[in-house]
């Protein structure tokens, strides 16, 4: 949380990454601090922590941001050296836990340090059964994060290695089918809030995304248009023709503030409000009514699916898992036993 997000006195989700930046000491080795990230958390701006296990754009890889870009605005937000001794790297892990059921408690350790505040994290899904495995240490420690961000393999940033943009990770409909399947199946969806992104571009993609489980979507690549993005892939050289992703003043001048709040600001109402009236014209008073039954998609020629009979997961009875009752496929990886018959299309890598 920087400087110019606190005085702008905006309402900031703090995504808590594997730089434990804010909240993390060290050069090469960074360390989490407890007294850091409470005297950040517990600031007025700092509604939610997300803790982020991965991204869509590089699940699995971290990140890094080049030495070039480390200004003393970015040192100071990160608590960096500056000048910079060299470019700045988040490792693919975390340091601050080692097993599912030690980032639970993690997880209520920063609720704690934070005063109360909602805490959760974010991933691109991979192995299904690795998931599963974040859903029975939730109940073996009978601790649950307030949300999970299901963050879509179709997400992306300029700066990831396209062969992990391109091909790595479960894409945002079957991660979050997936989640929010396992989540009903063990008893635990009322209790845990889903986000979902990917490509969330207009007000029907809100309306799917939640029809598929999300309670809440986030969108970045359209904000990133309504800036100006023309996805010209040089986010992490310091070239960015546009101005929005660079530290060189010539180029920066290229973003013209007051225009481009505006364009955003009036982009992201127009959605909204066609994601309304296209709730209204379902016939519901609320988008929380919205469900698998309302979508329609042509499977084949001849005939149409709802989304609840092409993803059954997200009808999930609650606590069918727990009884062995739930869709064979999803029992099947709760139970270990993984039968390639009733897998999705696709684990790790997503043709």
């Amino acid at each position: 949380m920087s400087r110019f997000h606190l005085e702008g006195g905006g309402d900031l989700v703090w995504n808590v990454g594997t730089g434990y930046f804010g909240c993390g000491t060290g050069t090469l080795t960074r360390t989490f601090d407890e007294a850091m990230f409470r005297d950040n958390a517990q600031r007025d701006n700092c509604k939610m922590i997300e803790l982020k296990l991965s991204q869509g754009a590089k699940p699995a890889h971290g990140g890094m941001l080049p030495r070039a870009k480390i200004t003393p605005a970015i040192a100071e937000a990160r608590g960096l050296k500056f000048p910079a001794e060299g470019d700045c790297n988040s490792p693919a892990r975390h340091s601050a836990f080692d097993t599912p059921e030690r980032m639970m408690r993690f997880i209520a350790r920063l609720r704690e340090l934070s005063g109360g505040k909602p805490v959760g994290f974010k991933l691109c899904v991979g192995k299904p059964e690795e998931f599963a495995q974040l859903v029975k240490a939730m109940l073996a420690t009978g601790i649950t994060p307030d949300f999970v961000t299901v963050d879509g393999a179709e997400g992306g940033t300029g700066a990831a290695p396209p062969e992990f943009s391109n091909s790595v990770g479960m894409p945002m409909v079957e991660g979050l089918t997936l989640v929010n399947g396992m989540l009903l199946g063990a008893g635990l969806r009322d209790r845990v809030r889903l986000i979902a992104a990917g490509k969330v571009l207009t007000g029907f993609s809100i309306v799917r995304t939640l029809a598929l489980g999300a309670d809440v979507t986030n969108s970045a690549r359209a904000m990133l248009f309504a800036l100006g993005c023309i996805q010209s892939f040089k986010c992490n050289t310091n070239r960015c023709p546009t101005g929005i992703t660079t530290q060189d003043p010539a180029l920066m001048a290229g973003l013209h503030v007051p225009d481009k709040a505006e364009r955003v600001a009036s982009y992201h109402a127009k959605t909204v409000h066609v994601a309304l009236e296209i709730t209204g014209a379902l016939g519901y008073e609320s988008a929380d009514r919205i469900s698998g039954k309302d979508v329609l998609r042509r499977m084949k020629s001849h005939g149409l699916s709802t989304f609840d009979e092409i993803y059954p997961w997200i009808a999930t009875r609650p606590g069918a898992l727990l009884e062995g009752s739930a869709p064979p496929a999803l029992q099947a990886i709760w139970d270990g036993r993984v039968d390639p018959k009733h897998t999705l299309a696709t684990h790790t890598t997503m043709a």
